[in-house]
């Protein structure tokens, strides 16, 4: 058995979120404040807390429109339960499949519901829902008239108080074919079904030299506890026993000699003559546990030298890191292991384990992951299985390299359809069905460019995709240089921007991927003039068709000659989220490069010493100076030592396009829920403390 897939509704920005699992490793990856950690606290808290609780704030701002469409119902006298299906509820629905020919179904039998014996699937649904009968006492005291500005503070102001009243968690089973056909199931009846794992980003590891840091020794005592428990390996129990007896052997000892002699530390209660105290002298008694001498008095230590032990906190926080992961994930397996009742699946979250470890161990670490799970069970005598399924999130571009296309899901935070503007939510693109339609060989192409070079695109605000060596060391001082000059315009320096050097025979391969993760991209590529079509290259003027594969790849017509390329205006140049930028003249009329450098020199003319009679001989003066120079040592010189120059118009466009950022304007639902909390804390801080009541 194992998940299939996730569907979130109304928690944070996972309005509307659906997630499919791989059968061993999903790997979620995306910008900061894309909704990866509310993907791991929505399942952590519906999942582990039989009575999970939220605020009015967990709920996603496209949401909240909900609670004032169901308060206009209600006061235009709408019955209870058309007001109730406008209520926004938090949900979790998780699809399972399961083996129908399996010999029992333990655990999972309560949730089939369905009477098709050929249907491999079981739907749970989890609702943090509105309870049975509470409507009135939701709505008591809220505005009867429509909502105003100031009306719907106040009325946003008693939800903020009465969600975690009037709401509860409730559980069913659905028939996967049939959502009349239900089951409710008691709070209780996922832990057999779904049992949890969190490894959360924050460990505890801090870079501490000064001060004992204990939280592998914190470990060792939650594994002493699942080798002591009825269900767990024969082999843990043994350990287990053997360390409480050991234990015992010192309590004996401590009850004949220890206690005798600390006993003469205190006084002979009779001997202070107070009348009726003869009979109550004192005595010890010292009593040692396990489990307090492994949380309190035992310490992970590292081998030395000379016989000097290192403390666990004198070792690099990357090392401490890993065996702190291993040590859960060796954990987890055991905790799963000594249950009474073994869970179908195993759902283990895995946040950011990429944290103060080196690249290449970040890429071992994805890499082997499937392995640690192989060897836990094989580590053991009677191995059993172990159903894990492993989500990893992760801002790093190396674990993205390693895992492969196909476990990538791409968490991406968009403008809410039919909600106000500047409200936001999360949108999750499945790599595995987005590139499902591409040949093989353009995903392998993708796959291993991407593993060779890096995944920044996963993690980017925008990006630019550049011809090669040249573009690539220029477009800093480029885009200095603009925002000089244009000091009003957005900056493009301090927004999330990736370049990716792909050349021009294979730029165009990416243009799929970018509209897929909807990322806004300047793909910057050359003219590449030549006398005909295959023909070889020339000046721009010479010229009447094109060798360059990603520009052939943008326009549609037919025949594309160079003529029409140079004619384009700048709103054909744009390709859904993404432009292409290539060489023009500065000025209208005016000579055109074929390259990088060309088209440089023609900017920089008089820096040069290029000159011609017209604009033809200038074109060809400019190839001429070109060619005198290696590429590296032109844009090294250019954009290390020598920054006295201009830069070409077509990388100044593409530059000002890229940079252009719309900022949405605030949502007035979520400003509203702002006001509320602020007002609520401002009355905290305002409130006098209790010694200062008391004295009033």
């Amino acid at each position: 058995m194992r998940i299939e897939s996730a569907e979130i509704r109304n928690f944070r920005l996972l309005a509307d979120a659906a997630l499919a699992l791989e059968g061993l490793t999903t790997v979620i990856v995306g910008r900061n404040n894309s909704g990866k950690t509310s993907l791991s606290e929505i399942m952590k808290r519906l999942l582990t807390d039989s009575n999970a609780s939220f605020q009015l704030e967990d709920f996603s701002s496209a949401s909240y429109s909900g609670f004032c469409a169901a308060l206009d119902a209600r006061n235009a006298g709408t019955g209870d339960e058309a007001v109730r299906t406008l209520l926004p509820a938090i949900e979790l629905r998780i699809r399972l499949n399961y083996d129908i020919d399996q010999p029992e179904f333990g655990p999972l039998a309560p949730f089939v519901v369905d009477l098709d014996p050929d249907c491999q699937h079981v739907l749970v649904v989890i609702r943090y829902e509105l309870k049975d009968g509470a409507i009135a006492a939701l709505f008591e005291g809220a505005s009867v008239e429509a909502l105003t500005d100031e009306t719907r503070i106040a009325f946003f102001r008693l939800l903020r108080e009465r969600v975690s009243q009037h709401y509860s968690m409730t559980i069913r089973a659905e028939d996967p074919n049939d959502a009349t056909n239900v089951r409710v199931m008691q709070p209780g009846s996922l832990k057999h079904l779904v049992k949890t794992g969190f490894i959360n980003a924050q460990r505890g590891l801090d870079d501490v030299t000064s001060r004992e840091s204990d939280v592998l020794a914190k470990v060792l005592e939650s594994m002493f506890s699942m080798a002591s428990s009825e269900a767990a390996d024969e082999g843990d129990k043994a350990i287990a026993d053997a360390l409480t007896t050991a234990v015992q052997d010192i309590q004996t000892q401590l009850d004949q000699n220890f206690a005798g002699q600390l006993s003469k530390l205190l006084p002979t209660l009779k001997s202070f003559g107070y009348p009726g105290l003869g009979g109550q002298d004192l005595q010890t008694e010292t009593i040692l546990d396990v489990k307090r001498l492994l949380s309190n008095f035992t310490k992970v230590r590292y081998a030395g030298f000379g016989g000097v032990p290192l403390p666990e906190s004198y070792n690099g926080l990357g090392v401490r890191n890993l065996i702190f992961i291993l040590l859960q994930l060796v954990g987890f397996y055991k905790a799963y292991r000594a249950e009474p009742v073994a869970a179908g699946v195993h759902l283990v979250f895995i946040e950011e384990p990429e944290a103060h470890l080196h690249p290449q161990m970040q890429e071992v670490f994805i890499r082997q992951l499937a392995n640690i799970a192989k060897q836990l069970v094989d580590g053991t005598e009677d191995d059993v299985t172990w159903p894990v399924q492993f989500v990893v999130s992760t801002h790093s571009s190396h674990i993205a390299n390693a895992a492969g296309f196909e476990s990538i899901r791409y968490f991406l935070a968009v403008a809410a359809p039919d909600a106000p503007a500047g409200v936001r939510q999360t949108r999750i693109k499945d790599l595995r069905r987005g590139l499902a339609d591409k040949p093989e060989p353009e995903k392998r192409f993708l796959h291993q460019y991407m593993t060779l070079t890096r995944c920044d695109l996963f993690f980017a605000d925008k990006a630019i995709l550049v011809e090669g060596l040249s573009e690539r060391l220029m477009l800093p001082g480029i885009t200095r240089k603009f925002e000089l000059a244009e000091p009003e315009a957005p900056k493009l320096s301090t927004q999330y921007t990736s370049i990716i050097e792909v050349g021009g025979a294979y730029a165009h391969r990416f243009v799929d991927l970018l509209e897929f993760l909807e990322l806004r991209t300047l793909i910057i590529t050359d003219l590449d003039s030549t006398l005909v079509n295959g023909g070889e290259a020339c000046a721009v003027h010479l010229g009447t068709a094109t060798s360059n594969a990603c520009i052939k790849s943008w326009f549609d017509d037919d025949p594309l000659t160079l003529a029409v390329i140079a004619a384009k205006p700048d709103d054909a140049k744009r390709k859904g989220c993404s432009r292409i930028a290539y060489q023009c003249p500065e000025i209208l009329g005016g000579p055109c490069g074929r390259t990088f450098e060309d088209a440089f020199i023609l900017a920089n003319a008089a820096k040069f010493g290029v000159a011609g009679a017209d604009t033809h001989a200038l074109e060809i003066a400019a190839r001429a100076k070109a060619a005198t120079f290696k590429k590296s040592d032109f844009a090294l010189t250019y954009a290390i030592e020598d920054e006295d120059w201009g830069a070409p118009k077509y990388l100044t466009d593409g530059i000002r396009w890229l940079a252009h950022e719309d900022v949405p304007p605030t949502d007035p639902v979520l400003a509203v829920a702002i006001a509320v909390a602020a007002e609520a804390e401002a009355n905290v801080e305002a409130a006098p403390e209790d010694g200062a009541a008391a004295g009033a």
